[in-house]
């Protein structure tokens, strides 16, 4: 990636070890500031499931930016679209379960919201959508995954870069998408960031 300049002050609004993890791997250097506040559990049911994910990804970096007078913010936030439903975070190992029940034998979407604001009010929010078919799940492979905890802390309650790719059988699109940071869609709008930046503006 060529956007080494656009992270000398990158700040990463997350409290996810996946992200931090991504943009280790793609040579990004970025500071880690944990959003202040929980999320919103009151997102407009209207907007569609890439809607929701990039509000939720809007409210993570601006409740960060609030706190930081320079540089940019990065926030992300995945969501899973099954049948209609959207599927966050699990509050608990019985909605984990319930959750992998309904992914079971599925073509379901991973949705991840990115948004990245800078100073003067720039700010540019956009998602990746990432296709995953999984096989069927049995009961016993549902308790066994919810008693490994893997489930904690992700949507839909899987976890692909651990043993939760055991029930996956393609993915289509962006992989890093799935694990919770479409790294190319990051490139390109911090591409767009340092051209802002730049004298000429190209």
């Amino acid at each position: 990636m060529t956007t080494e300049a656009a992270c000398e002050t990158l700040i990463l609004a997350s409290s996810s070890p996946r992200r931090k993890m991504l943009m280790r791997q793609a040579g990004l250097t970025c500071r880690v500031v944990h959003p202040p506040i929980p999320e919103p559990k009151d997102i407009d049911v209207r907007l569609t499931p890439a809607e929701q994910a990039e509000a939720l990804a809007y409210f993570k970096a601006s409740s960060v930016e609030r706190l930081n007078d320079s540089g940019a913010v990065l926030g992300a936030d995945t969501v899973v679209a099954v049948g209609g439903d959207i599927l966050g975070k699990a509050s608990g190992p019985e909605q984990a379960a319930e959750m992998l029940a309904k992914l079971s034998g599925t073509r379901h979407e991973v949705i991840t919201g990115v948004a990245l604001l800078g100073p003067e009010h720039w700010r540019m929010i956009a998602s990746a959508t990432t296709h995953v078919t999984m096989r069927t799940i049995t009961p016993a492979e549902i308790n066994e995954y919810v008693e490994s905890d893997e489930w904690r802390g992700k949507a839909g309650s899987y976890a692909i870069q651990e043993t939760g790719d055991r029930f996956v059988v393609e993915v289509d699109g962006s992989f890093s998408n799935v694990v919770g940071l479409p790294m190319e869609l990051v490139a390109r709008m911090l591409e767009a960031f340092e051209r802002r930046r730049r004298p000429d503006g190209g």
